[in-house]
């Protein structure tokens, strides 16, 4: 799966942005038909949406669609539409406020129907769960487990603090100023477990964005810790906030270089038959192996290796 180090979130229904968006460097671009779009302007969103998708070259992008909450009177028609008029360009759905694993199987079942019927996409859309609840943590397994098309789940700060009656400290509700009510990271446990149940299946694991977009040092820390709780990337609601997503989510020289020699160690081990393997005076187990190659996969990914 290509790298979701940034995720740009742009407003459907402001054209203006798409083609900004397009030439930015985030690795993703999620057009954008829930949150940031008023009722209002669904309808219109939607359409907005469907003529970029066709009419801007995305080939050098993931290009995904955040619809509506299946509990309004929007989602079924986002699915339908954007799918049947420009599916063939879209990675992936992102399905916010996940609650119950029928949420993935509607979507899935609904997907299979269209792509069925339309000749020009060739290969499955895929989902995004958003865990924004207490229930959909809760429920993170079988959300997963619900369909093959899954392929990362997103953690949704804002709606899990209100969900869970967590105290407001910032203006946005995402994940400034943490430190001036907790000494710690307030959501270490509610993330730690999400990122658990993508990993366990082979999933990605995507962090929430850093609301305040004139705070690049908070950004930084903020970022840090995802990629240190093993997110592989996280939403961006501005622009200047990709440099330092992509920076913090790409290997450095250093760990590329130490995932070579821990590579290299364990194919000279298995080459004599030897079961142990040391890397600077330290043993190394297999589980260290799979993560240098996980890191030296991604590094060939973005030309680095």
């Amino acid at each position: 799966m290509k790298p979701r180090r940034s995720i740009l979130s742009v407003p459907g229904h402001l054209q203006k942005m798409h083609g900004k968006a397009q030439a930015s460097n985030a690795d993703v671009i999620m057009l954008d038909l829930e949150d940031s779009v008023p009722i209002e302007e669904k309808a219109n969103a939607r359409v907005q949406v469907i003529n970029s998708l066709l009419d801007l070259d995305w080939q050098q992008k993931t290009i995904t669609v955040r619809v509506n909450s299946l509990d309004t009177p929007f989602a079924y028609r986002d699915l339908l539409e954007v799918t049947e008029q420009a599916g063939h360009v879209v990675e992936a759905f992102v399905l916010p406020k996940v609650n119950h694993p029928g949420d993935v199987y509607f979507a899935d079942r609904l997907l299979n129907g269209i792509e069925m019927n339309i000749q020009t996409i060739t290969a499955p859309i895929g989902l995004e769960a958003s865990i924004e609840t207490a229930e959909g943590l809760l429920n993170a397994a079988e959300i997963i487990k619900a369909s093959e098309r899954v392929q990362s789940l997103v953690f949704g700060i804002a709606d899990y603090s209100a969900s869970i009656g967590a105290r407001l400290v910032s203006i946005s509700g995402h994940g400034e100023k943490e430190e001036d009510l907790y000494p710690g990271h307030r959501w270490h446990f509610a993330i730690s477990k999400m990122v658990m149940h993508a990993k366990a299946h082979g999933l990605l694991a995507i962090d929430a964005p850093y609301g305040n977009f004139k705070d690049p040092d908070g950004l930084r820390r903020s970022t840090v810790m995802a990629g240190a709780l093993g997110c592989d990337g996280k939403w961006a609601i501005h622009p200047s906030q990709i440099d330092v997503l992509n920076e913090v989510f790409t290997p450095s020289a250093d760990e590329i270089a130490l995932a070579k020699k821990v590579i290299k160690a364990n194919e000279t081990a298995q080459s004599l038959g030897k079961g142990a393997i040391a890397v600077e005076g330290r043993m190394v187990d297999q589980a260290t192996v799979r993560l240098a190659s996980k890191l030296c996969e991604q590094a060939k990914y973005l030309g680095l290796l």
